[in-house]
């Protein structure tokens, strides 16, 4: 059942009365998520916000070094935002990773890194056994390394396809070396917007069950929304304050990340693009209202550098980290690229005015650098 119904029509509460809550730690409610979207001053939204993440957080900014891995694009569903699947191996710009290229790769990477990170497309022609062998050999071959890998429409879609249970999948990936979740395939839960853009996707239904077996299970998850679209400000209300109740009654989210949408290489390319501020707000607005994640994340080759540091000072604790091969949002049009250095996430970091604190996948401080150069 949802938390919060779009359409409720009670008077929603007023600047002064949002305030008032934040100043004692007082949770928010759906009716004030509206307000802070409604509230034409933004910067005073983000101030607010930014209040909330000093308390939390102080005045530290998280990265982490990590590497994408998407060892297919081939994928049978057919989401109306997506530049990244193809349906078949022979059109073009479609892949499918061996598991000797899988080794190939990883042999490659950075020794210092910390995280990586794996999406796939919902490949029909690879057996179960390819997933479970894929994250044996990257943890034998890098076991000080977190793998972060397979959405939750990952996961349900091998649950259905395999004949198995969302905890029979998480359980064997666990044993085979999956250390937490990402939090992709999220979109926005409303079924409106699902039933026009994803129809054949796991259900927003789906995607918090999983969540929530594999906090069961003791492997922590990110979650993420995708906005800039179709969907109303109620609508992404309604998202977080799921979210939010998910956490209370089976904690172990990490982080929230809210995805912008690209207009490029889909579909949807044609849709006007989101007001100016609107990565700003979001980033702000979910600050306010996931009041029980510990960290939000202003994911820097959605929205560009230059938000991602003004995001510092919005609400978000982090800016993801080096993301290197990303392929997924560069395919659906990103123009940010793929791959940062440490001396511009350290850089990006400092001109906020923030500590630098790289981590790990499950937010271990790595290292503190200073806060100036």
């Amino acid at each position: 059942m949802s938390a919060y119904s779009p359409g409720f029509n009670s008077r929603a509460s007023d600047w002064s009365q949002v305030v008032a809550k934040v100043e004692v730690s007082e949770r928010l409610s759906g009716s004030d998520g509206l307000a802070l979207y409604r509230h034409p001053d933004v910067a005073e939204v983000g101030a607010l916000a930014n209040q909330v993440c000093e308390r939390m957080n102080g005045r530290r900014a998280f990265f982490v070094r990590n590497q994408h891995l998407n060892p297919t694009n081939i994928c049978e569903v057919d989401c109306l935002f997506c530049g990244f699947k193809r349906d078949r191996l022979s059109q073009p710009g479609a892949y499918r990773l061996s598991l000797e290229q899988v080794d190939q790769t990883v042999a490659r990477m950075d020794p210092l890194l910390t995280e990586i990170h794996i999406v796939s497309g919902l490949d029909p022609d690879l057996p179960f056994e390819y997933y479970v062998e894929l994250l044996r050999r990257i943890k034998a071959a890098r076991p000080q390394v977190h793998i972060k890998a397979f959405t939750a429409v990952e996961i349900v879609y091998y649950a259905h396809k395999f004949a198995k249970t969302i905890a029979e999948v998480l359980g064997e990936f666990k044993a085979a070396g999956l250390d937490a979740l990402p939090g992709g395939g999220a979109e926005v839960f409303s079924a409106r917007v699902r039933r026009k853009l994803c129809p054949d996707k796991a259900s927003a239904e789906e995607w918090l069950e999983c969540h929530r077996e594999a906090h069961r299970l003791g492997i922590p998850t990110n979650a993420t929304i995708l906005y800039g679209h179709i969907e109303t400000d109620g609508e992404r209300v309604d998202h977080f304050l799921r979210l939010r109740e998910l956490e209370d009654h089976a904690p172990g989210f990490l982080t929230f990340i809210p995805l912008a949408f690209q207009h490029g290489n889909n579909p949807l390319g044609r849709l006007r693009a989101a007001p100016a501020d609107a990565d700003l707000r979001n980033l702000a607005v979910a600050r306010l209202l996931l009041d029980n994640f510990p960290h939000i994340k202003a994911y820097w080759v959605t929205i560009g550098m230059e938000a991602a540091g003004q995001a510092l000072r919005y609400g978000a604790d982090e800016i993801e980290g080096t993301v290197v091969d990303e392929r997924i949002m560069n395919m659906a049009g990103s123009r940010s690229g793929s791959g940062i250095s440490l001396e511009q996430l350290l850089g990006l970091i400092r001109g906020a005015g923030r500590r630098p604190v790289e981590r790990d996948a499950l937010y271990n401080v790595v290292r503190e650098y200073p806060a100036a150069a």
